[in-house]
């Protein structure tokens, strides 16, 4: 083996290393987010909140975890973006282990704006470390590997939760998610150590903020992303009420059902992941590779939803929640390797800041919606309906609205 050889089988080692630590820090982003919901049914009681305002510190996370996207996207495009990750993972943590502590509704509400603050760095993040060290043709399966941790991240954080609080109480469940979360900074900063000096020190690209924001793309990869977002928030949010209380499973069935299907998406992003790569190196073009699987993915989607609304039978309803979660691995996967196709890594914090900003609007506004059509005509029947109709909308959209697939130029020596 030369030399030459052995460096680039090295460096394929430590961007393999880096990818696995990005799709950890999703995992964590997910358990360490949904920690307030497995710790209600005692933390609610414990500091005497009533349903609204428990409401209020729950969503209080999407206030800053929205709005601040297009910022930190920003930020992680002008300072090194290995530092803007271990910082926000930092701040998210702590704000996790510090909840463990809190006494009433007021600092509740403070760290949990802090939690979405330190969260909203996470994608920018990831995609700009994504597109800095992969390339085109192994995107694919470096974004299904990150979309392993979104989906595992709700199953790990239940079942883990679970036992915690009913062993140890509510406190225990932030403590112990917060403490964990922090353990990851000591690798991270190894792997960043062992990449080139070149990549960690390199200065940032300048470019036109206000010519980002004119780019007609970027405003359709977000619509796109709010339809793929969509139903996952559905499913990730209203299948454990769904299943306990319109399919009267028990908790431990349910609980299991609802592992299973993040599951299925787990495995189904990482086999879409590696045969749309393996169709982009067979000569295939990229645009009309991630854009079939994305409006693929859609149309099962639809499919899948309205199996699970007419499953007769656990057996059945079983299958067609297997099939919902394999309909959701394309998802995430597409929609960030689409967003770094027309970023480059130059943009891509602020591109997929904006992205996933906009895709976020499924986690505000879906949830109201839902529970309106619940309240409104006394079961999810429209619910999945509605959820079905917006998957194929997003396929739609994937086709015919998205423009053709190539990195965006904002002209030279443009400045912000």
């Amino acid at each position: 083996m030369t030399g030459t050889q052995g460096d680039t089988r090295r460096q394929g080692r430590i961007v393999a290393t880096l990818v696995a630590l990005l799709a950890l820090a999703v995992l964590l982003n997910f358990v360490d987010r949904g920690a307030i919901g497995i710790a209600a049914p005692k933390m609610k009681a414990d500091l005497g909140l009533s349903a609204t305002t428990f409401g209020l510190a729950a969503s209080a996370f999407f206030w800053t975890y929205g709005a601040m996207q297009p910022l930190v996207g920003w930020i992680s495009d002008r300072i090194p973006v290995y530092r803007a990750l271990a910082f926000a993972l930092a701040l998210w943590s702590l704000s996790t282990l510090l909840t463990g502590f809190v006494r009433g509704l007021a600092l509740l509400v403070v760290l949990r704006l802090l939690l979405g603050l330190g969260e909203s760095f996470v994608f920018p993040c990831v995609s700009k470390i994504i597109a800095r060290h992969v390339p085109a043709e192994r995107r694919g399966i470096a974004n299904a590997v990150v979309a392993v941790g979104l989906a595992l991240g709700p199953a790990v954080g239940t079942l883990a939760g679970g036992a915690l609080l009913a062993r140890h109480g509510w406190q225990a469940v932030f403590v112990t998610f917060g403490a964990v979360t922090l353990l990851w900074l000591l690798p991270w900063a190894l792997v960043v150590r062992a990449l080139p000096a070149e990549s960690r020190t390199a200065p940032p690209a300048p470019f036109s903020y206000a010519a980002l924001l004119r780019q007609k793309a970027l405003w359709i990869t977000g619509a796109c992303h709010v339809t793929a977002n969509y139903a996952f928030f559905f499913v990730s949010i209203w299948l454990p009420l769904y299943l306990t209380g319109s399919r009267g499973l028990p908790i431990p069935t349910m609980a299991l059902f609802a592992a299973t299907t993040f599951g299925a998406q787990a495995l189904s992003s990482l086999a879409t992941g590696h045969f749309s790569d393996a169709l982009v190196r067979a000569g295939r073009s990229e645009d009309a590779v991630r854009r079939a699987f994305s409006v693929g993915g859609q149309v099962a989607l639809a499919v899948g939803i309205t199996g699970i609304a007419f499953a007769q039978g656990a057996g059945a309803l079983l299958g067609w929640l297997v099939f919902t979660g394999l309909a959701m691995g394309p998802g995430p996967t597409m929609a960030y390797a689409i967003g770094q196709i027309f970023a480059g890594e130059r943009l891509a914090g602020s591109w997929i800041g904006w992205q996933n900003a906009i895709g976020s609007l499924s986690g505000v506004v879906g949830p109201l919606v839902t529970g309106a059509i619940v309240d409104v005509t006394g079961g999810f029947g429209g619910a999945f309906a509605f959820a079905a109709g917006i998957s194929l909308l997003g396929a739609a959209l994937f086709q015919w609205a998205l423009p053709p697939m190539r990195q965006v130029d904002l002209g030279e020596g443009a400045r912000a």
